[in-house]
C-alpha cells in the first residue's frame, strides 16, 4: 500500500490534499518520499517564517523538549514570560493571551470584546465583521468569517455577528448601532484574494472605534509576524488596534496563537474566564521566542521589506507578458496575482515542475515564502510560473 493509500485509509477527508508526500526540508525546498525537489512558496501557508530546518529553531525546541514541554498554565514559566515580554514590549499592547490556532486567537478576541463590554456596556454584545474575510473554523471563527462557501451546512451560526463590505467605511458605520462591542477585520484579508486594507479606512474605523467605546480587532493571524516587513501588520498602517489575533509563523511551525490586547481591553478578562490547556506551553514559547529573536537579530524584517519590493517588481513585469494576469496586489511577502482563469490548474502544473503554489480563492496565487527568501528563489519561482503561464 502507498503512503497516500494509508493516509486516504486512517485520516480523516478534510482536505483536498496534493498527490505528493513531503518528508524534509531546508531553508526555502521541500523533499518527498522520492527524493523530488520542490521551491516552497507556500510555507506551511505563512506559517515557516524561517524557512525549514533553521539551526536556531531547531536548536531552541530542542534544548527546551530536553528541559520540560508543557505543565499547564497553573503555574508560571519563563519561557511564556519571555514571549509575552517580547510581544509586549515590540507593540502597543499590554497583555498577552496564549492559544494553540489562529481560530482560537479569534475566539479569545470575540469572547473579550463580550466581556469588555459587559462590564462597561451591559447593552453591547453585537460584533461586525467584513465580507469576503477569513477567521479560522470553529463556530465563533467561522460566524464571523465573511464567506459564506465555509458555512454550508453548518447553520444555524452564532447569533450577534454581521456583516458589511470591507473597505467601506459607509456602509460599517450604518451598521453600527448602541448594541456594537467589538468590529474585527483583517488589515490584509489573505483568504479573501490578498486585498490590503485602505489607510483612510483604517483611520475611519479606529475614530468611530474611539468614539463609541468599541473595542477594534486586528486578525493578523496570516498578515502578521513580519510578513508586511513589520513585526505587526498595524505597523505598516500606523493605525493600532485593541487586540490582535495572532498564529501561523509566530513559533515557525510549532503550533502556537495568541491574543495581544491593551490594557484597557485585557481588563475584560478575569481568572476563570478563558483558558487553554496547551497555550503558551515551555515548548512553544521556546520556539516563538527563536523566531523573534531571528527576526531582528538578523534583520530579517529589512529582507522582507526588500524581497516584497522585488517580488511585486518582478509579478508586475510578468503580468505585462501574460494577459492571464488581470491584477498584482499585498504587501511585504503577502502577495497575489489575480487571473482570469482559474487559479487551481496553474498551482498543479508548478508543482510538477517544483514549485509550490497556494491559491487565495478561485482564480488568485498567493506568494508566502519564508521571510528568508532571496532574490534567486523569488526569480526561480516567477520563472516557473511564467513558463506555465504562457505555456
Amino acid at each position: 500500500m502507498t503512503t497516500i493509500k494509508r493516509g486516504e485509509s486512517a485520516v480523516m477527508n478534510t482536505y483536498k490534499r496534493f498527490p505528493i508526500v513531503l518528508e524534509s526540508g531546508k531553508g526555502l525546498y521541500v523533499y518527498d518520499e522520492n527524493g523530488k525537489c520542490y521551491l516552497d512558496f507556500v510555507a506551511g501557508i505563512a506559517v515557516n517564517t524561517l524557512g525549514h530546518g533553521h539551526p536556531a529553531l531547531a536548536d531552541a525546541v530542542a534544548k527546551q523538549a530536553e528541559k520540560m514541554m508543557h505543565v499547564s498554565n497553573l503555574y508560571w514559566t519563563k519561557p511564556q514570560i519571555e514571549l509575552a515580554e517580547k510581544l509586549v514590549n515590540k507593540s502597543c499592547f499590554g497583555k498577552a493571551f496564549f492559544c494553540n490556532s489562529g481560530a482560537e486567537a479569534v475566539e479569545s478576541s470575540l469572547k473579550l470584546a463580550r466581556k469588555y463590554a459587559e462590564k462597561h456596556h451591559p447593552e453591547k454584545y453585537e460584533i461586525i465583521a467584513m465580507e469576503s474575510s477569513f477567521h479560522g473554523r470553529t463556530f465563533g471563527a467561522i460566524t464571523a468569517t465573511g464567506q459564506p462557501k465555509y458555512q454550508q451546512g453548518i447553520q444555524p451560526l452564532l447569533p450577534g455577528i454581521k456583516h458589511v463590505p470591507f473597505n467601506d467605511f459607509e456602509a460599517l458605520k450604518a451598521a453600527v448601532t448602541g448594541k456594537t462591542a467589538g468590529i474585527i477585520l483583517e488589515p490584509i484579508q489573505a483568504e479573501g484574494g490578498i486585498i490590503p486594507a485602505q489607510k483612510e479606512y483604517l483611520q475611519k474605523v479606529r475614530s468611530l472605534c474611539d468614539e463609541k467605546d468599541i473595542l477594534l480587532i486586528y486578525d493578523e493571524v496570516q498578515c502578521g509576524m513580519g510578513r508586511t516587513g513589520h513585526l505587526f501588520a498595524y505597523e505598516y498602517y500606523g493605525i493600532s488596534p485593541d487586540m490582535i489575533a495572532l498564529a501561523k509563523g509566530i513559533a515557525g511551525g510549532v503550533p502556537m496563537g495568541a491574543l495581544l490586547a491593551t490594557d484597557k481591553a485585557a481588563a475584560g478578562f478575569e481568572p476563570g474566564d478563558h483558558a487553554s490547556t496547551f497555550g503558551g506551553n515551555s515548548l512553544a514559547a521556546a520556539a516563538a521566542c527563536a523566531v523573534i529573536d531571528e527576526l531582528f537579530e538578523k534583520n530579517i524584517l529589512d529582507n522582507v521589506k526588500k524581497q516584497g519590493a522585488y517580488l511585486t517588481q518582478k509579478l508586475h513585469s510578468l503580468k505585462e507578458k501574460c494577459t492571464a494576469i488581470t491584477d498584482v496586489r499585498g504587501v511585504g511577502l503577502l502577495q497575489g496575482i489575480e487571473l482570469n482563469v482559474e487559479a487551481g490548474p496553474v498551482i498543479l502544473t508548478c508543482m510538477k515542475k517544483g514549485l509550490l503554489l497556494v491559491n487565495a480563492g478561485t482564480n488568485v496565487i498567493r506568494f508566502v515564502p519564508a521571510l528568508i527568501v532571496g532574490k534567486e528563489e523569488i526569480d526561480e519561482c516567477v520563472s516557473i510560473l511564467e513558463e506555465v503561464l504562457l505555456s
